[in-house]
């Protein structure tokens, strides 16, 4: 074999290799991506519910409520429009409490329950995810005020 013919195989050897590890690293990435939806957009039928995605909102007042053992808790993610029961088991962050932002992770049951894995609560009140601040558009929400439920 040549040495042209050599380095010819080493080349396209090279590209080979950096194209398949860029194809493995793009699809982890995909299987990884979690995207955020409003209660509103989840209810509209805007997700799949065989993945997992990330709903924020709310929570809305009076509906917290912690089983005996406090490691389950149900409660109510509102966009002002819409709402979504959601079931979460395990620790919630501190700063979670009723009227507050909040944003969980799961994945969508039957008779629209969201069964989450992670609560994430909101902790500043002058910062807010642009998707947040665009699904709350529009209703009397106002960062910093205190939100009445209709």
């Amino acid at each position: 074999m040549k040495t042209r013919h050599k380095r010819l195989a080493i080349i396209i050897i090279g590209v080979t290799g950096i194209t398949v590890s860029g194809l493995f690293v793009l699809n982890a990435f995909r299987n990884n991506l979690v995207f955020f939806y409003s209660p509103t957009e989840v209810l509209a039928g805007k997700v799949a519910t065989n993945k997992t995605f990330r709903i924020g909102g709310l929570v809305e007042k009076g509906s917290v409520h912690h089983s005996p053992d406090g490691l389950k808790v149900d409660f109510i993610v509102t966009d002002l429009n819409k709402q979504i029961p959601v079931h979460y088991e395990g620790i919630l962050p501190d700063l979670f409490r009723e009227g507050q932002g909040v944003v969980a992770q799961g994945r969508l049951q039957k008779g629209d329950v969201f069964i989450a894995s992670q609560v994430l609560a909101k902790h500043d009140e002058k910062y807010m995810p642009p998707e947040a601040a665009q699904a709350l558009k529009g209703g009397s929400f106002a960062p910093g005020k205190e939100v009445k439920n209709p």
